[in-house]
């Protein structure tokens, strides 16, 4: 085909547009460099930078209690992509968002995407209504892709009151909240769950912030 007609071709077809909840948008920001806890606060001691990612507790001791690791900003409407690892017997974590520090405590208070034990890819509500939420459904789908002790990545969309959770790909929440006094905008934070040793591994974490 000649180069002109290519070129006549491409014009009426167009541009080529992606679906924006499951591809990467130009606009999305690192949260994290590799280096340091640049745009972070908190974690009392208990997370560390290590081979270019955040690293909540230690295999070497028991963890006393929960803690984050949370951005300094606040965001709203947004699609967030973590790569985590999640190691050690009985680890549990999760990733934190649309939260807030609780005053004068280690807590915060807010919607997680969970991880570890029964609760890999529940929506839990955290130092709030203290509840899951949502359940995955399809748990045998989600066993399938899930990588034990191995990197995975979890896919966070909100789109006010919608929440939307994936983890590698396989959708395990579809939900709206219907409480209207449950805020839409918050802190990104990072967990290590108090209880024996473990360790949760957080990495490439990219933020697109969604058109309001």
């Amino acid at each position: 085909m000649e180069v002109c007609s290519v070129i006549l071709l491409l014009v009426m077809i167009g541009p080529i547009s992606a679906d924006p909840a499951t591809s990467a948008d130009s606009a999305g920001q690192s949260l994290f460099d590799g280096k340091n806890f640049e745009g972070w606060e908190g974690g009392h001691g208990f997370f560390r930078v290590e081979d270019g990612a955040i690293v909540g507790g230690t295999l070497k001791k028991p963890i006393p209690h929960n803690a984050f690791l949370c951005t300094k900003k606040e965001y709203g409407d947004f699609e967030l992509r973590v790569r985590f690892k999640l190691v050690g017997k009985g680890a549990n974590a999760g990733i934190q968002f649309r939260s807030q520090r609780v005053p004068n405590h280690h807590e915060v208070s807010g919607y997680q995407a969970d991880m570890g034990g029964i609760f890999w890819g529940c929506l839990y509500d955290e130092s709030r209504r203290n509840k899951v939420l949502v359940a995955p459904k399809d748990k045998k789908a989600l066993e399938a892709v899930l990588k034990k002790d191995d990197w995975n990545e979890y896919r966070i969309r909100c789109d006010g009151p919608r929440i939307q959770l994936w983890i590698n790909d396989v959708q395990t929440v579809d939900y709206t909240e219907t409480d209207s006094k449950i805020p839409r905008h918050g802190i990104i934070g990072l967990q290590i769950h108090g209880g024996g040793p473990s360790e949760a591994w957080y990495k490439d974490i990219v933020l697109t912030p969604l058109a309001e």
